[in-house]
């Protein structure tokens, strides 16, 4: 059985919606993310519990819990484990790859995976050849990684700018097709284009912007939802992020034949949704609202007909669809999503209320908008949203909303409930980034 795991970062679902019709498979349409941004759900994802649960959150980014991740277990099975990602925020300094055999992405992503030397900076001031000879000399003798921190130089040096819009989907298209997948094989595959700054090909703009994709559609997003939003147009900056979708569909319409052709089951999802200025929020940087956290979620392979399936489910259930897959056991909190007795796989969702957390703001864009003079304390408490039935729940600052005709007293009482099953990690982290990572961070909104 080979099974790959392929996550749209950023996706929306009613975005998705509109331009995957095309992909096959069982489409479950009330599939919600365990948060708001990528790190708590890549840890729920790979370790099939809550991101409280496992003290991987806003203070905590690192995958260090004490909890076996669904690489080692599959690794443990027999499975040969690979990853191609793109986001920075998983790189190896942040513990993601663990129990990966092979877990790669773009240059970027394998050049800032290490303590690297910082080029940019370096090269925003006039050098000379023997300061460019010293700075080689200390990716050599310093503290630095020396094979990544000499490709970010040359890399730099050639004028990485100038790389085409949408090279990161095509090099993890160009990874699929020159793998030699054997049996047993895991593939985790993550794709940026629906994340900001969306920068698909030319062919694909139809946004009308004075300046370049890359610097208008940039901004950070709590410091927006701080202060009066982005200096961008709003329709602007989703008439780009649509474009973006609609390159990512037309690439991962051939990354998905191609994993077809090497894996039984190819499970497509989002980690997670964006806000373009909906209840007055941005990004994907403050709290538990639908549009972030209705996700879409789609099970593709040999054998799997084409269905709907409308039961909630949550990105935990793929924790466990994935172990049942291997045909091994682990402790999950979610549920299996395929009924594998039969000589057809059908869907088989165990019936189930779903938890969405905000734990809190990423210290660094907090602090960020602590400095430019904003009050940002509002978004320092805690809010979550629930899934149950046709209806969505969740917190805000101003009350508890709700999307459908559930009860609004019973829903509260469930959300109390399931609040109170967490068994929370206390988890703190202290460690820094490289000032390349940071760089990086912060043209993603990380920082």
């Amino acid at each position: 059985m080979n099974v790959a795991l392929v996550v749209m970062d950023t996706l929306r679902f009613d975005t998705f919606r509109e331009r995957f019709d095309w992909l096959s498979g069982i489409r479950f349409t009330n599939a919600w993310a365990t948060s708001h941004w990528t790190v708590p759900v890549h840890a729920s994802l790979f370790a099939g519990k809550y991101p409280s649960e496992l003290g991987v959150h806003v203070d905590n980014q690192s995958l260090d819990c004490p909890e076996p991740v669904i690489a080692e277990q599959l690794g443990e099975a027999g499975y040969t484990t690979r990853a191609f990602a793109s986001n920075i925020i998983l790189a190896r300094p942040f513990g993601f790859d663990r129990g990966f055999d092979e877990y790669t992405g773009t240059w970027k992503f394998r050049a800032l995976s290490g303590d690297v030397f910082d080029w940019e900076a370096f090269a925003d001031e006039p050098q000379g050849p023997a300061a460019y000879a010293r700075a080689g000399w200390d990716c050599l003798t310093e503290s630095y990684e020396t094979w990544p921190s000499l490709v970010r130089g040359a890399r730099v040096a050639l004028d990485r700018v100038d790389e085409p819009p949408g090279h990161e989907s095509r090099a993890a298209l160009d990874y699929v097709r020159r793998t030699d997948v054997g049996d047993h094989e895991f593939l985790f595959v993550n794709l940026m284009d629906a994340h900001m700054p969306h920068t698909p090909p030319e062919s694909y703009r139809t946004a009308e912007i004075d300046e370049p994709y890359e610097t208008a559609t940039e901004y950070n997003g709590l410091v927006a939802t701080a202060g009066d939003g982005p200096d961008t147009d709003p329709a602007v900056l989703k008439q780009a992020y649509d474009d973006s979708v609609r390159y990512l569909s037309d690439v991962y319409r051939e990354m998905h034949e191609e994993l077809l052709d090497d894996f039984d089951v190819v499970v497509t999802i989002s980690d997670h949704g964006e806000l373009f200025g909906e209840h007055d929020v941005w990004q994907h940087s403050y709290g538990v609202y639908p549009e972030l956290a209705h996700v879409p979620c789609v099970i593709s392979g040999d054998g799997i007909d084409d269905a709907t399936r409308t039961e909630p489910i949550s990105l935990l259930d793929v924790h466990r669809t994935l172990l049942d897959l291997a045909g091994i056991g682990g402790e999950s909190r979610g549920n299996g999503l395929l009924d594998l007795s039969g000589p057809t796989v059908t869907a088989d969702p165990t019936p189930r209320d779903c938890l969405v957390e905000y734990l809190g703001p990423n210290p660094r864009n907090r602090e960020k908008v602590e400095r430019l003079g904003y009050d940002p304390t509002r978004f320092d408490e805690e809010l979550f949203g629930i899934a149950a039935g046709s209806s969505y729940g969740y917190e805000t600052n101003d009350g508890f909303r709700i999307v459908g005709d559930a009860d609004e007293s019973a829903l509260r009482d469930r959300l109390a409930e399931l609040r109170t099953d967490i068994d929370r990690r206390d988890a703190r982290s202290e460690r820094g980034v490289s000032e390349a990572t940071r760089r990086q961070l912060e043209q993603l909104g990380y920082a």
